[in-house]
């Protein structure tokens, strides 16, 4: 059986390092470390290998800058590292950073997430851009043990990844994509939104629910907050929503088409049929979404409907929204006939 040069010069590697530097220098070659969340390190061209190695250690992706430098200096490596950005997740031994940061092994994907797409529709972006681990990016997605591994209260990740441009290799294993997607929607989550929205009873899964149906409903940043007091007045009345998404969502294979059988079928999701939230989120909601869901606008409305246009009419009492409706409907209704 013939030892593979990889490993062959892993121990040759440990073995000179124990009998030159002695056991501390031999343990942190062989100790894997695992970041506490996902990385990206850009190094720039003509970087210092003493400020990459301080930046690796403060990051959290080596243990030691200085046993890294020696490391470095054993295999001739500090004069061979690539500029680019890479992106850490998984748990490497310091060998293998060197490895990458020489061979090149820099992000190769630029996928863009915009605000108000579900997990499947993150997939399908993932699969156009030549994602190779989109599926299972669904099943972890909607796994709950996997949703709690990474600290999310909630029976998946839906509504949890938030909608930004990522950067990372083709070939990144999903759950490490998937606790970086997690880790960008804790940094934009403030204190103050969730201090707020408890005030009101609410708690995160019901703020994010909430954002994510804000979300779906417009794209008019200056709505989200009206729209917000739409449903906090509905909840507190004890009315249903009558969110046309959230029945969207329980659809399975939704074909376009939005008919009244589908408002009367019960589904977790359907609001219409059951008072207060949806079973959960139904989209990934942006930070303006998440900001309105915990400060809804102080106006009375209890109604909206669509003006055409991306804007909405907002309505007090149902007397004046069927207006509104009527008065739209037929302006949509002159509009096709012209």
């Amino acid at each position: 059986m013939k030892i593979r040069p990889l490993l062959l010069c892993g121990v040759a590697v440990f073995v000179t390092a124990t009998l030159v530097f002695g056991m501390p220098l031999g343990l942190f070659v062989l100790r894997p470390v695992l970041p506490k969340q996902p990385k990206i390190i850009s190094i720039q061209q003509g970087q210092s290998f003493n400020q990459i190695a301080n930046k690796l250690e403060s990051e959290g992706i080596v243990s030691s800058a200085f046993n890294l430098k020696i490391l470095a200096m054993l295999r001739g490596d500090a004069r061979h590292i690539q500029a680019g950005d890479f992106n850490f997740a998984a748990a490497s031994r310091p060998g293998r950073v060197l490895d990458r940061l020489i061979k090149g092994d820099t992000l190769r994907l630029r996928v863009t997430f915009p605000e108000g797409l579900t997990v499947a529709q993150i997939a399908e972006r993932l699969a156009d851009a030549g994602y190779t681990d989109h599926k299972e990016f669904v099943r972890l997605a909607m796994d709950p043990a996997f949703a709690q591994k990474l600290g999310i209260d909630a029976p998946n990740l839906e509504g949890y990844l938030f909608p930004e441009t990522y950067r990372f290799g083709a070939n990144l294993p999903s759950r490490h994509l998937l606790r970086f997607m997690v880790d960008q929607f804790n940094k934009h989550l403030s204190n103050d939104w969730l201090e707020k929205a408890a005030a009101q009873g609410l708690n995160l899964q019901q703020v994010v629910t909430l954002a994510s149906i804000i979300q779906k409903e417009t794209a008019k940043l200056s709505e989200m907050p009206i729209i917000s007091a739409v449903f906090h007045n509905r909840l507190k009345r004890n009315m249903p929503l009558q969110a046309d998404p959230t029945v969207i969502y329980g659809i399975e294979n939704f074909n376009g088409n939005l008919t009244r059988r589908d408002l009367r079928t019960h589904t977790p999701y359907n609001t219409y049929t059951q008072r207060g939230l949806p079973a959960g989120p139904i989209a990934n909601p942006g930070a303006k979404a998440l900001r309105a869901a915990a400060n809804p606008a102080n106006v009375p409305y209890l109604y909206f409907v669509s003006r055409g246009n991306g804007s909405h009419e907002f309505s007090r009492s149902l007397q004046e929204h069927n207006n509104a409706v009527r008065r739209f409907q037929l302006r949509l209704a002159q509009a096709d006939t012209n």
